[in-house]
């Protein structure tokens, strides 16, 4: 602490923001004056509990202002305060905003105690699961998003809600060329502010690409161990809609944005396990190590489980589609795109690794690592056995369809005794209520499209409900 003060006034700091990944994995923050700073450092920040009651609009979902907050926890009660407490290894100064740094922060309840919705704290749990049973974790980040031109913001009176009426935009390019070296070099003066951004915040950038559809761009970053990655795709997200949005640029993290012609962005989370400092998941011999092949194993038995987290909007399972790049059904593959799980490197190759490919951009980090990390190690702990591979992901009869819906993700979820045993039935039960208020809004209001819930169309109340708010 007394570092980062020193740090503080060397850089000339006026103001920090003291941020936390809220349960959708959205930044919320208090801005401190640089005076105040000590203090806040010391005893925390308070913030209305009732933030981690809410849904994607904001609506709080339980009854706060009743005994126990339909939480059975009087910390809850009255909207009471909940404590930002920050970890002063996070400290960044942010290079787009006027003198100002910032921190994550974990949660407790002004008695001291930790808060359990807290999303950050349930990975560290995981991770500290996984060290007792030998093993770190490791993850590399692969991120398809959208970035337009704002033609109108839509800040009139009459466009505020709840939620509010997102910017009308334009295309940077035109796409549906794939790798176009010219299609990227339109989407070039976005990204070059992005890369600056980034880079000024210490992120570890590995490749810009022009992804296949329009205005739609991908960016890749090194594997980190641990809490860190998770952190980074937080403030990846975060800056990047921060710091272009001052330019005059609208990048979005839904998964599929209701405008013509785009396409879907997926979140390629690339993992192996380290252990005793080693890719766990090398084998001499073979294209997995027993460990690989066992965690591969509790990844596929728990995958439509996993999808509430990788998946958490009703947007994101418009994105299943058969031969779209992305998976449609349970299954693993060698170096397959079409595959939920595709595996790749090989025998002696120390990048070896399992790519999911179920995630959505927009999905909670901590909570999407947390799940993959309770999965595979089921599979190691009760040695699962393999499936066999699939060559053809997206015409396996035998193999399970993915969930068609969010309310079919939380149903499976629900049912999940690994999972609820492992994040706790109090934390499963408050999720799954928080998101199934999200589908119950969707179905009074949302079934503009065909058929309701199912339908493979991008309803008018999915654009408003994510565009502008991931």
């Amino acid at each position: 602490m007394k570092e980062l003060l020193k740090e503080i006034k060397a850089r000339k700091v006026e103001t920090v923001r003291f941020s936390f990944a809220d349960q959708h994995g959205i930044l919320r923050s208090k801005s401190i004056a640089a005076a105040e700073v000590p203090a806040a450092l010391k005893n925390g920040v308070g913030f209305p509990s009732s933030l981690l009651a809410k849904d994607t609009s904001c609506k709080t979902v339980f009854p706060v202002f009743t005994p126990g907050a339909g939480l059975g926890m009087p910390e809850f009660e009255g909207a009471a305060d909940a404590v930002m407490t920050a970890d002063p290894a996070s400290f960044r100064v942010l290079p787009w905003a006027h003198k100002t740094g910032w921190l994550l922060c974990d949660l407790r309840f002004p008695n001291g105690k930790p808060v359990p919705f807290d999303t950050r704290a349930i990975l560290k749990d995981a991770l500290a699961k996984l060290a007792r049973a030998g093993y770190g974790f490791l993850a590399g980040l692969e991120v398809e998003f959208h970035i337009f031109r704002i033609a109108d913001p839509r800040l009139r009176p009459e466009d505020a809600g709840q939620p509010g009426s997102p910017p009308v935009v334009e295309l940077l390019n035109t796409g549906y060329q794939l790798l176009s070296e010219a299609r990227f070099d339109q989407l070039e003066p976005a990204l070059e502010i992005l890369r600056a951004n980034l880079a000024a915040l210490g992120l570890p950038l590995r490749s810009f690409e022009c992804e296949f559809g329009p205005s739609q761009a991908e960016i890749t970053l090194c594997a980190q161990e641990g809490i860190a990655a998770a952190d980074t795709m937080l403030l990846f997200r975060s800056a990047t809609k921060q710091a272009l949005r001052r330019h005059g640029y609208h990048a979005t993290f839904m998964c599929r944005p209701k405008l013509p012609n785009v396409m879907s962005s997926g979140w390629h989370l690339h993992q192996s396990l380290i252990k005793a400092g080693r890719n766990a998941f090398v084998a001499q011999k073979d294209f997995l190590s027993e460990a690989g092949k066992r965690y591969l194993a509790g990844l596929l038995e728990h995958g439509r489980a996993s999808c509430a987290f990788a998946t958490p909007t009703i947007n994101g399972y418009k994105r299943y589609r058969p031969y779209s790049l992305a998976p449609e059904r349970v299954t693993w593959g060698r170096d397959s795109r079409g595959a939920m799980l595709r595996v790749l490197g090989g025998p002696g190759d120390p990048a070896t690794r399992i790519e999911n490919r179920i995630g959505e951009p927009g999905a909670n980090p901590y909570l999407y690592f947390a799940s993959q990390i309770h999965a595979g190690l089921d599979g190691i702990e009760r040695k699962l056995p393999l499936p066999p591979l699939s060559r053809t992901p997206y015409e396996e009869e035998k193999a399970d369809l993915l969930p068609r819906s969010l309310a079919e993700a939380l149903g499976y979820l629900q049912a999940s005794t690994r999972l609820r045993g492992a994040m706790g039935s109090a934390f499963v039960d408050y999720y799954c209520r928080i998101k199934q208020a999200e589908v119950e809004r969707f179905n009074l209001g949302g079934k503009d499209a065909a058929d309701g819930t199912d339908s493979r169309e991008v309803s008018e109340w999915e654009h408003r409900e994510y565009f502008d708010l991931l």
